[in-house]
């Protein structure tokens, strides 16, 4: 029987095994179904898109968590000073419990973040592109899931999130699980995904994609016929699947 708990810490490795390699990340305040115990880590399924690794026991907490980090990032301060040292960055995507709010403060059990970053859980974004926009500049990092470090998975998986939109971790999964497919000569438009084998991209515009990538090593901007040509000249092949976003219910 499983213990559900949520990740105390700003940013956290999900592992493939206690002290093993990165899969993906977990951000403060994401809920996990605890499986298990071994040696100082709990064995856990991210409740975000049923993702299995391995976290530090140390990592979980308790909590109702209530808003979520709509900037690109924030801080966490000891008191609502903005000169007072900060605690701790936090990453897009990171959840909350805010008990009481200053002018310019929401109060948080970890500290006081900034009023304006913050939204409502129950309020999701309507534009995934405009979220993955928010990371522009983001370094890559294989396995990455914040403001520190993202892949291209990790981007559409964070953007379709704050809109509500339920999202695998993967981009194989998200091509099989996202919207429907589109024709080849159907026009695309903003909001729209293309897949490749091991990648994927949100479309900015009908010449322009957004996505993390290595081959900027960042969130960046790429005209659309560049991407496909240069991802099928270093041998990952073409475009295997073009799909829509269906809107949230």
């Amino acid at each position: 029987m499983s213990e559900t708990r949520l990740i105390g810490w700003p940013l956290v490795d999900l592992c493939r095994a206690p002290n093993g390699p990165r899969d993906r990340q977990l951000l403060m305040g994401e809920a996990v179904a605890v499986r298990g115990h071994r040696d100082g880590w709990a064995e856990v399924t991210a409740q975000r898109d049923g993702y299995p690794g391995f976290v530090p026991d140390a990592a979980l907490t308790g909590g109702r968590m209530t808003h979520w980090v709509c900037a690109r990032a924030t801080h966490l301060y000891p008191a609502p000073d903005f000169k007072s040292r900060e605690r701790a960055m936090l990453s897009l995507g990171t959840r909350l419990e805010v008990r009481g709010e200053t002018d310019r403060f929401a109060k948080t059990p970890h500290g006081y973040a900034p009023r304006a970053h913050l939204a409502p859980l129950d309020v999701p974004e309507t534009d995934p592109v405009a979220v993955a926009e928010r990371l522009l500049g983001t370094p890559y990092l294989w396995g990455g899931n914040s403001a520190l470090g993202i892949d291209c998975s990790g981007l559409v998986q964070v953007a379709c999130l704050a809109c509500a939109l339920p999202c695998p971790g993967d981009s194989a999964e998200q091509e099989v699980a996202l919207g429907y497919p589109l024709s080849e000569d159907a026009p695309l438009q903003r909001g729209d995904l293309l897949f490749w084998r091991g990648h994927v991209a949100w479309v900015v515009d009908p010449d322009t994609l957004i996505h993390a990538n290595v081959h900027h090593m960042a969130v960046a901007y790429e005209p659309l016929p560049d991407a496909i040509a240069r991802i099928e000249a270093q041998g990952d092949g073409p475009v295997t699947a073009r799909k829509r976003l269906k809107a949230a219910a």
